[in-house]
């Protein structure tokens, strides 16, 4: 096997991550109790490797979910996403969580089998409250054949922790000179898409300093 042929493969995205398919989410709730309360917005976005083995932001999922029934609603926690139930334009979009899931689980198997990954993995800033509301709606929903792995996350809150010595997101992303507009925090899309952005820019800055060596392809 040649060189070239070596550094190709370590430049594909199952290589980077133990065969795992990294998945940015990010949720928006009626409050912080994941079997209980209503998980009211979904987004994601899978990623992809370019030729020279840099993440990049690849395909994109985002809905509005109608609260399951006996869901709870907390008040405060409506301030602080700005969310109203009762708004036409929401009511019109809005679709249930078996839709919503079923329509993310669908995204990411087929971008998981694209490239050859053998599990997905969730990415998300403080990844325990995204992923306990996730797998609160598929455990609800009955949904199968659940594409991510039941514990294991990567955490962006960590990894920025980690490099800048910021563990807030719009603090996080200021250091890595990523735009980030206050006005629009607290939406799920905007907040997956600086998500995304601040982990292709952690991953790719790290192996730009040498920091991820470079992978041999087996035979």
């Amino acid at each position: 096997m040649t060189e070239e042929n070596k550094t190709a493969d370590a430049n594909l995205l199952k290589n980077r991550f133990r065969g795992y398919y990294p998945v940015i989410i990010d949720v928006e709730t009626a409050g912080l109790n994941y079997q209980t309360d209503a998980l009211l917005e979904l987004a994601a976005i899978t990623l992809k490797m370019n030729d020279q083995g840099l993440l990049e932001q690849d395909q994109t999922y985002h809905c509005h979910i109608k609260p399951f029934d006996g869901a709870l609603i907390n008040p405060d926690c409506m301030k602080i996403n700005g969310i109203d139930l009762d708004n036409p334009l929401r009511q019109a979009v809005a679709i249930a969580e078996l839709d919503a899931i079923t329509g993310l689980f669908q995204m990411v198997r087929r971008g998981q089998k694209q490239a050859d990954c053998q599990r997905s993995i969730i990415v998300a800033h403080n990844a325990a409250f995204d992923q306990g509301f996730l797998m609160a709606a598929a455990a609800r929903t009955g949904i199968k054949r659940n594409p991510f792995h039941p514990f294991s996350t990567m955490d962006t809150a960590s990894l920025s922790g980690l490099m800048f010595g910021q563990t807030v997101l719009v603090k996080a992303c200021q250091v890595a000179n990523i735009p980030f507009d206050n006005k629009q925090a607290h939406s799920a899309l905007y907040d997956t898409e600086r998500t995304a952005a601040l982990f292709c820019y952690m991953v790719n800055h790290l192996k730009q300093l040498g920091g991820f060596p470079h992978i041999a392809a087996t035979e």
